[in-house]
């Protein structure tokens, strides 16, 4: 066996040698180059950093990682000498680096959407059926208070831009709360998804106990197919990095939750713009677009763009190499064993 993947990093490096070769040959012209050979030498930098953490990630070959470990280190110097357009840092990170991350998360993402949903449904049905369970909530007059008025009221009390942006720092709060504490063992994550999940449940449960289960639906699914979403990804982020603590794989617990860090780097920049999105639709669309389907509809048509934008440019991105931490990976230079 040890053979066979020696062989396959052989054939790796005879299929990108040129590339390598051309890299190191743009590096020590760097001075001379032309417009053209810049963008070059920027996409050939990225390219030969991708396939660094290839090798490094399947059977390292300690010499093939010295050699690609210098030429990155040198590449990196040279194209932050070259000033490459910060659009194209930009233009990376949204369809290469973000879609990879939350891709490569996809296992993670849809058993946290399924669990947290589940419990939610099952709570929302125990508190709509039992009202002792109603009743130890508030009072009567609160609950009622709740579901005829301060329920709906609370999209429209406030202007449409100002509860956009309260609703869009709470989530992006929210999520990097989620996120950061992930590396605690993915214990204060869980209570993130325990306390969202239960909110949701326990306001769904008061609101189609007393008939207003159409108003719940209408005011909630609009921004919040795509909010959740975010949320959830965010702590499937969260839960990956700490069970990168207690199950690091083949490598290095503290290699392996550096590459994890670094991809949920990306992931946490990614979400800013996502829960923006989501946030304008709470303040611009749910309290104010008073037709229902129309609301829910540009909810969805939001929700459809998101996953199909992670599914369609992230497998591609994961199927090149790419894990959304790879432009994020520190220099490094060979050093004697």
């Amino acid at each position: 066996m040890p053979y066979s993947r020696r062989v396959d990093v052989d054939a790796y490096a005879a299929a990108h040698d040129a590339e390598w070769r051309r890299l190191e040959k743009l590096v020590n012209s760097a001075r001379k180059l032309s417009g053209p050979e810049i963008d070059e030498l920027v996409e050939l930098y990225q390219r030969t950093a991708t396939h660094l953490s290839v090798v490094r990630s399947s059977s390292p070959d300690p010499h093939l990682v010295a050699r690609l470990s210098s030429l990155v280190a040198r590449g990196r110097a040279t194209v932050a000498g070259a000033q490459a357009p910060m659009w194209r840092d930009v233009t990376r990170f949204a369809t290469v680096a973000f879609p990879a991350a939350a891709y490569r998360l996809r296992w993670w993402w849809i058993g946290i959407t399924v669990v947290g949903n589940v419990f939610a449904v099952i709570l929302a049905v125990w508190v709509a059926r039992n009202p002792d369970v109603q009743a130890s909530v508030g009072s009567d007059h609160a609950i009622r208070q709740l579901v005829e008025h301060d329920f709906a009221n609370y999209y429209t009390e406030h202007s449409a831009s100002s509860f956009a942006f309260q609703v869009w720092v709470n989530n992006a709060w929210v999520s990097a709360v989620a996120l950061m504490f992930g590396i605690f063992l993915g214990l204060p994550t869980l209570c993130v998804l325990f306390a969202n999940q239960l909110n949701l449940g326990l306001t769904a449960g008061l609101m189609f106990a007393h008939g207003k289960g159409d108003v719940f639906f209408g005011l909630i699914l609009p921004h919040g197919m795509l909010e959740l979403t975010a949320v959830y990804l965010a702590c499937a982020a969260g839960l990956r990095l700490g069970w990168t603590i207690v199950d690091p794989g083949p490598r290095r617990r503290g290699e392996a939750l550096a590459a994890e860090g670094r991809s949920l780097v990306s992931v946490a920049i990614g979400l800013v713009g996502v829960l923006l999105v989501s946030g304008l639709i709470e303040g611009f669309v749910t309290g104010w677009v008073h037709v229902t389907w129309l609301r829910i509809g540009i909810g969805a048509v939001a929700e459809a763009g998101f996953l199909t934008y992670v599914i369609v440019l992230g497998r591609r991105a994961l199927a090149a190499g790419e894990t959304g931490a790879d432009d994020l990976v520190p220099d490094t230079v060979p050093v004697a064993a």
